[in-house]
């Protein structure tokens, strides 16, 4: 039985067939017609018989070839719809991976308005603080906090995140809160939450202070927050994306100091997909939604 010919051989067949012409063929394939000879002269060792009656004018078909080109044909047929079906879905899905607390404090209210604007693209959002390797999983973009982005990936500083604490009115006259130091006395939400002694310290509270006992382990500012909505404790969190909860009283930033350590949320993709139209789309979104959030920053 005769084996499997070179692709290159079998599009060449392909196109003599289609056209009737080793020179529209030819041109086709961007080869010459002496290139395609060749490779039909491959197909035709291959299957024993000759596959085109050589006319002076014209060629034509012989039995073998004529058995052969319909299937031929309807193999191609099948690849290129395959190609274009995977593709259009590949267009057609964008996958971010997105830090939980950009995802809940403002993505997931305003990603929305993407859709309306662009409804071809469909967007799956995976929440993990987890720096994703591009190159290893199937994620298009991303937004991540970082001071720094590694090599080869673009990045568009979105927001800074600065960070401040936050609590329930109620433990303000609770604990008498009139000065940063008296922040001490009220229990912590998540302890291992390196941002209170950081804002402690840029408030002249000494590095000798005596932390307020933790006893609440959250891990994800969206938690924290309910739980100091609640009224369970002092929360370090990112004002921007707080502002309703403070306008409508749930929450209360004590002081006007805020934190920030030279980290942004940025929207980050590969170098190399830079130009993808979902990227392009969802990027130039993204930017002009978030000028907002730019603009309360403080300096």
């Amino acid at each position: 039985m005769a084996g499997m010919p070179p692709l290159t051989a079998i599009r060449a067949f392909e196109a003599v067939a289609r056209h009737l012409s080793f020179t529209r063929a030819a041109d086709e394939l961007g080869m010459t017609q002496a290139a395609v000879s060749y490779q039909i002269r491959i197909i035709e060792e291959r299957v024993g018989a000759p596959l085109f009656l050589r006319k002076p004018r014209q060629i034509a078909l012989t039995d073998a070839g004529a058995r052969l080109a319909p299937e031929v044909s309807r193999a191609f047929a099948i690849l290129r719809t395959a190609f274009a079906e995977t593709g259009d879905r590949a267009e057609g899905m964008l996958s971010l991976t997105v830090t939980h607390t950009f995802a809940t404090g403002w993505l997931a209210g305003n990603i929305g308005q993407f859709q309306i604007g662009h409804p071809d693209v469909a967007v799956r959002i995976d929440t993990s603080n987890v720096l994703v390797d591009f190159t290893q999983e199937e994620f298009d973009a991303g937004i991540r906090a970082t001071g720094k982005l590694p090599p080869g990936l673009v990045g568009h500083p979105l927001a800074k995140v600065e960070f401040a604490p936050m609590l329930h009115r109620r433990l303000i006259e609770q604990y008498d809160i009139r000065a940063p130091a008296d922040l001490l006395r009220v229990p912590q939400i998540s302890p291992e939450d390196p941002w209170l002694p950081a804002w402690l310290q840029m408030a002249g509270v000494g590095h000798g202070a005596q932390l307020p006992k933790a006893f609440i382990r959250l891990g994800t500012q969206h938690l924290e927050s309910r739980a100091a909505i609640a009224g369970s404790g002092v929360a370090m969190l990112t004002p921007l994306f707080y502002a309703d909860e403070i306008a409508a009283g749930q929450l209360v930033q004590p002081f006007d100091l805020v934190g920030w350590e030279g980290h942004y949320y940025y929207f980050t993709y590969p170098e190399n997909c830079r130009h993808w139209p979902k990227i392009r789309a969802f990027r130039d979104w993204i930017i002009d939604a978030t000028a907002p959030l730019r603009a309360l920053e403080q300096s």
